[in-house]
């Protein structure tokens, strides 16, 4: 399971009500990747998208729905998506159980 907080849903909503309006904008949701890449190994990836496929996992909170596909569900599981604003905010935070390491700027991780 991948659990999105509120604030993050909230994040989550006005990011989507900022893209180009289109026949499939309303039906985008957030597609949460692990890739290669980052100062310890793995990073997370964001995106928005409106095709899923047959292995994808879907996660729906606070009025959002996240999307993983099968791959990196095995690293996100348990994952908890945050959000954290303001001057000294960080933007979206990754509470990963399954990450031993992660670098400073919690955008990357290692198992």
């Amino acid at each position: 399971m991948i659990t999105v907080s509120e604030t993050a849903a909230q994040q989550i909503l006005r990011l989507r009500s900022e893209l180009p309006a289109d026949a499939a904008s309303a039906d985008k949701f957030l597609r949460v990747k692990v890739v290669p890449g980052g100062c310890s190994g793995m990073s997370y990836k964001l995106d928005f998208d409106n095709a899923l496929t047959a292995d994808d996992k879907v996660f729906e909170n606070h009025g959002t729905k996240v999307v993983v596909d099968k791959k990196s569900f095995l690293y996100l599981i348990g994952m908890t998506l945050d959000f954290e604003g303001g001057l000294n905010g960080k933007g979206f935070i990754f509470s990963n159980p399954n990450a031993s390491k992660t670098c400073g700027c919690g955008t990357s991780f290692g198992v």
